[in-house]
């Protein structure tokens, strides 16, 4: 076998890869379309899940999603911090993550990259081209997220 040969092989398995994927979205029976927002949440779910990841979003909208929680009856935006774009066959997804302090970002970049990737190719049936993280912040655990202690001296003898 020459080269040329194995190179056009390659390129039939990479082209009948990707169409039985888009071949699950778009049939002789009909077309399926996924709306953004679907992607978004799934994106969401799937970083959420890579332990080291304490939050999604940047401090603003940490912030106003700190208060819709407040709100009785307010239902927490699972796509904080994600933004997609969804086309007929493929997505790209962008990710603001918020890290446990002592992680190590490139290897939880990669986890959760491997993560949303998987979960969003096999629930949809797209093709994910990139998955872009920046990491906004690192959350310390602060003193003030401790309970009180109390002296452990007796006040009155």
């Amino acid at each position: 076998m020459t080269s040329t040969s194995t190179d056009t092989s390659k390129a039939v398995e990479k082209s009948t890869e990707s169409s039985t994927r888009s071949g699950a979205l778009v049939t002789d029976q009909g077309t399926t379309t996924i709306a953004d927002a679907v992607v978004q949440k799934i994106a969401g779910l799937a970083a959420r899940e890579v332990r080291g990841v304490y939050a999604l979003g940047g401090g603003t909208a940490r912030a106003i999603g700190a208060l819709r929680d407040r709100i009785p009856g307010a239902s927490s935006s699972i796509g904080q911090g994600v933004s997609v774009e969804v086309g007929e066959k493929q997505a790209a997804v962008d990710l603001e993550l918020v890290v446990d302090y002592g992680v190590a970002i490139a290897e939880l970049a990669r986890a959760v990259r491997r993560n949303v990737i998987t979960a969003i190719e096999q629930m949809t049936g797209l093709e994910v081209v990139e998955v872009n993280i920046n990491v906004n912040d690192v959350y310390i655990e602060d003193e003030s997220d401790q309970p009180q202690q109390q002296p452990t001296r007796d006040r009155v003898q």
